[in-house]
C-alpha cells in the first residue's frame, strides 16, 4: 500500500459502461498531504507550548502570524489540492483545519473583544467544543485511513474538549491537560508528515510505516 494512502481515501464510482470515458485532467498536483500535516503539526504545538506554560501567555503573538499563513493558508492550499485528487477526506480535514486556524486568528484579534468579558470563557467552549465535534466524525471515517491519522485525530478530540471546558471554566488545570493532548496530536502529525516526505523521496512504501489500510 502507497504511503500516498496513509490520508487518502477515495470513493469514486465506477463509469456506467454507457457513459463516455472521463477526461484525465493534463495537470495533477503533488501529494498535498506533507504541507497540511506540518502546517496543522507546527501552529497545534506552537499553541500547546503556551497553554501548558512551557513558554509565557505574553508569548500568544507569536502564534499568530504562523496560524495565519501556515496553519491557515497552507492548509486551505493543501485541501484544495486534495479536492482536485478526488481525496474527500484529505480536503475536509486541511480545508476544515485551514479554517479552523484563520477563524483563531479573527476571534483572538477581532471578534472576541466585542463579547462581554464575563461571557468570553463560554464563548470560547462553544467554539472549541462544536471543533472537537467536527474532529470526532473525521476521526471515525479514519478508521479507513490510516493508524497514523486516526492517533492525530483522536488525540485531538479531547485537546479541543479539555481545552474548551477548561476556557469556559477558567480551570488552568483542564487547559493544560488538553494542551498536553494537543502537544502529543502534533508529534503524531509531524511524524505523519516526515514519513509520507521520506518515502514519497526513498520511493520505498513504509519506510517509516504510518499503518496504511486497504
Amino acid at each position: 500500500m502507497a504511503v500516498h494512502q496513509a490520508v487518502h481515501t477515495r470513493s469514486e464510482a465506477p463509469t456506467p459502461a454507457a457513459a463516455a470515458p472521463r477526461a484525465v485532467p493534463a495537470w495533477l498536483p503533488a501529494d498535498p498531504v506533507p504541507l497540511g500535516l506540518s502546517g496543522f503539526a507546527l501552529t497545534t504545538a506552537m499553541l500547546s507550548w503556551i497553554l501548558l506554560g512551557i513558554l509565557p501567555k505574553t508569548d500568544l503573538p507569536v502564534v499568530i502570524p504562523v496560524a495565519i499563513f501556515f496553519g491557515g493558508f497552507a492548509q486551505l492550499l493543501a485541501g484544495m489540492w486534495a479536492f482536485a485528487e478526488r481525496n474527500a477526506f484529505a480536503a475536509a480535514a486541511f480545508t476544515g483545519y485551514g479554517a479552523f486556524w484563520l477563524s483563531f486568528w479573527l476571534l483572538n484579534t477581532t471578534f472576541l473583544k466585542q463579547i462581554p468579558a464575563s461571557q468570553q470563557g463560554g464563548a470560547q467552549e462553544l467554539y472549541l467544543i462544536l471543533w472537537g465535534i467536527f474532529t470526532f466524525y473525521l476521526w471515525i471515517a479514519s478508521f479507513r485511513v490510516s493508524l497514523a491519522v486516526n492517533m492525530i485525530l483522536l488525540l485531538l478530540v479531547p485537546a479541543y474538549v479539555l481545552i474548551g471546558i477548561g476556557t469556559g471554566a477558567n480551570d488552568t488545570t483542564t487547559i493544560q491537560i488538553g494542551a498536553g493532548f494537543g502537544l502529543a496530536c502534533a508529534g503524531v502529525a509531524a511524524y505523519t508528515a516526515f514519513a509520507h516526505v521520506v518515502n514519497r523521496t526513498f520511493g520505498k512504501d513504509e519506510l517509516l510505516p504510518v499503518g496504511s489500510r486497504s
